[in-house]
């Protein structure tokens, strides 16, 4: 009996219940070769869907008979089949696993054969689907799964083998994927624009990934869609790359959303966009800058710090949106946005190539909006401003400059009372304060100590004056008293003979400050301080608001109505350039009347509409000076930060070779401003000379510190 089949098992010298073991497990084996053999033959005569509907009902007749067998059989399994697997018999299986072993030596194998008919068949069957037919899914399910089932790993018959379906349908469905999607992406994209493409290759990713989860194994998950984003993005991503800027200039949101998920999705696919996105930005920053300054920079001298300051942050704000909403924040495309925007911040019509210009506009728009009476601050929107001027000072190089100048700003709105409120200015302080750290804020904080002391100076000094002096104080009097080393303030370069009229308040506080804080110096910035008079001379009466300047002329016409411009000089020691310029302005108002040559006649018929008259206006010379005075500053505070760098690094280090120290110094001093390689040599030849630190014997570029 057991010679008598090819699929029989030859076991010798067993007897007994072994042998009985041996002719069920043989006798079985004929049964389904037996009942293989009868379908075989009938599923020779179906093709196609058919084939598969004939295939898939047998293949449940099958298998479930197997299970009522393999139940019948438990005790053949638990016994001898064990046993002779024990043995080392690995061709002896599981009754219900040895029905799936025969089912595919006998029938499936039989019909792959023929053409991989079968396989061809689902094929087929999912071609038609991805042309838009609606077939039967849980059909192709089952034929699909039969080839999961019948995948046998001969060491544990318990445990789950792909071969079967990988050789017979995956890599097949693969290859027919493949040459689906290429055909189609070009035939597609040869009729129809690139954002139309991007929709289809969206719809097919999905579709794919869908035909998985309703029919296909798991794994094939991977290679299916790798193969697909191959065909449909890798093999197109030049042309994506190069549609791009297209989509960017016509705010093609979706379309850029999409094509951001599609090239996601292949390696390097997102780097071409991210450049390109950098130079969109970078030209569209440059753009609004020129057209704010006019042709070939006619004004450049004259930038609005407001206008240029919202064009900038309306280029930042617009493509910042574009990165949240198209490109999902992703970190590459938002290291490229802040590429950009330092670039065209820093460099742009309005700076040409000086690195301050922006640095000074920014901080002259963070001084307007904390000023009184600014429309912004009045309509409860300060924060949210300053909140943008730090946008863009994060991109700021030179953030000393910027220090500097809002520093000089600062102490103009202090000394002549026009902050728009305590918390904004102490607001804007912490915003400056979590961006730089305390140091960088250290000065402008004092600054509001000093402020409060003097106020506290002032009144004390009022009250002892009261109690020395009682009736004899005509003038209301303040005093600032500032800390040089704090306050960006320069005191008057030339003599200046104060009043008689407050000559007398001055004498007293000189004396009382000097009694009180004895060893200090006063040093009187008479260009900052400001002065009210009260007109007597006019039926209506009117108060002046001037500076110290202008006060000290106006004065003088208390003796005189008409002065010369020698008579004034004489009278107030005030340089005649300065003299000329603050008399020009007295003019302008109609104060005083310029009819003759160097004469100037106190206007008897002056009128305002309003009873305070501001004559108190910088005056070109001053603006000037300010700005000289702000950069002067900023160099010599440079020259220091870069020697005290290279000795903090020589410190710590001891010896260093001269290359690497100038890049240390780079590296530590960039978060404040763009060192020049020129200047950290002057600082080390500076610092050999000091001897903070030498060269080392023998050889040509090492340093070392010296204790």
């Amino acid at each position: 009996m057991h010679a008598s089949s090819s699929n029989s098992l030859g076991i010798g010298n067993r007897t007994g219940a072994n042998l009985m073991g041996s002719d069920l497990y043989n006798n079985l084996i004929r049964y389904f070769v037996l009942h293989l053999k009868s379908l075989r033959e009938r599923a020779d005569a179906e093709q196609d869907e058919g084939l598969l509907r004939f295939y898939a009902a047998e293949w449940d007749r099958y298998t479930t008979g197997a299970n009522y067998i393999n139940r019948l059989f438990t005790y053949l399994n638990r016994h001898w089949v064990k046993r002779e697997r024990d043995e080392g018999r690995k061709q002896v299986y599981p009754v219900y696993t040895l029905a799936l072993v025969q089912w595919n030596l006998n029938l499936f194998t039989n019909i792959q054969q023929k053409n991989a008919k079968l396989a061809n068949a689902i094929l087929r069957l999912i071609e038609s689907q991805r042309n838009g037919d609606t077939i039967d899914q849980g059909l192709v399910k089952k034929v699909v799964d039969s080839f999961v089932s019948l995948g046998l790993d001969d060491t544990d018959p318990n445990k789950a083998c792909l071969d079967v379906y990988k050789q017979h349908f995956e890599t097949p469905f693969i290859q027919a994927t493949e040459a689906y999607y290429k055909k189609e992406s070009e035939a597609f994209l040869a009729d129809n624009s690139l954002p139309d493409y991007l929709k289809k290759a969206e719809e097919r990713l999905k579709e794919e990934k869908d035909r998985v989860e309703r029919y296909l194994n798991t794994e094939t998950h991977k290679p299916l869609i790798s193969t697909c984003e191959g065909v449909l993005i890798r093999d197109h991503a030049s042309l994506m790359w190069d549609s791009f800027q297209q989509l960017l200039d016509f705010d093609k949101d979706e379309d850029l959303q999409r094509m951001y998920v599609l090239l996601s999705r292949i390696p390097e696919g997102l780097d071409p966009l991210r450049k390109r996105f950098e130079t969109h930005v970078k030209n569209a920053g440059l753009a609004a800058v020129s057209k704010l300054v006019g042709e070939e920079g006619a004004n450049v001298d004259t930038v609005d710090p407001k206008a240029y300051v919202d064009a900038l942050l309306e280029v930042h704000k617009k493509n910042s949106e574009t990165v949240q909403r198209s490109f999902r924040g992703e970190a590459g495309f938002v290291a490229s946005l802040d590429k950009a925007c330092r670039e065209f911040v820093n460099r742009n019509a309005a700076t040409g190539s000086s690195n301050t210009k922006s640095p000074e506009l920014l901080a002259k728009h963070a001084d307007l909006l904390l000023r009184k009476n600014n429309k912004v601050a009045e309509e409860g929107d300060l924060d949210d401003a300053l909140d943008r001027v730090m946008v863009l000072f994060k991109y700021i190089e030179d953030k000393d400059v910027f220090q500097t100048f809002y520093t000089t700003k600062l102490s103009k709105r202090l000394i002549h009372g026009v902050s728009a409120s305590d918390d904004s200015e102490d607001s804007m302080l912490q915003k400056l304060r979590e961006a730089c750290g305390y140091e960088y804020t250290r000065k402008l904080q004092r600054m509001f100590m000093d402020m409060s002391l003097s106020q506290d100076l002032t009144n004390q000094f009022k009250t002892r004056m009261q109690q020395l002096h009682d009736g004899d104080m005509d003038i209301s009097f303040s005093i600032m008293v500032l800390g040089s080393n704090f306050w960006p303030l320069v005191p008057p370069t030339h003599e200046f003979i104060i009043p008689q009229e407050i000559s007398t308040t001055y004498d007293r506080f000189q004396r009382y400050y000097q009694d009180k804080h004895s060893g200090r110096k006063l040093t009187w910035l008479w260009n900052y301080s400001k002065n009210e008079l009260r007109t007597n001379y006019l039926n209506q009466k009117y108060i002046l608001m001037t500076s110290s300047f202008q006060a000290v002329v106006l004065l003088q016409y208390n003796r005189d109505d008409t002065l010369s411009l020698n008579e004034l000089f004489t009278a107030t020691s005030i340089p005649q350039d300065l003299l000329v310029q603050i008399l020009a302005l007295l003019v302008k108002a109609k104060i005083l009347v310029n009819e003759e040559a160097e004469q100037y006649d106190l206007n008897p018929n002056f009128k305002s509409k309003k009873i305070r008259v501001n004559l108190n206006l910088p005056i070109k010379a001053e603006k000037q000076a300010e700005t000289k005075d702000v950069l002067k500053s900023v160099e010599e505070d440079r020259k220091y930060a870069i020697q005290a760098t290279v000795v903090r690094i020589m410190k710590a280090r001891k010896t260093m070779k001269h290359q690497l120290l100038i890049q240390e110094v780079i590296t530590q001093i960039s978060v404040r401003f763009t060192p020049k390689i020129s200047d950290i040599k002057k600082a080390i030849d500076t610092l050999l000379e000091k001897e903070y630190i030498e060269r080392v014997e023998n050889t040509k570029d090492t340093f070392a510190y010296v204790a």
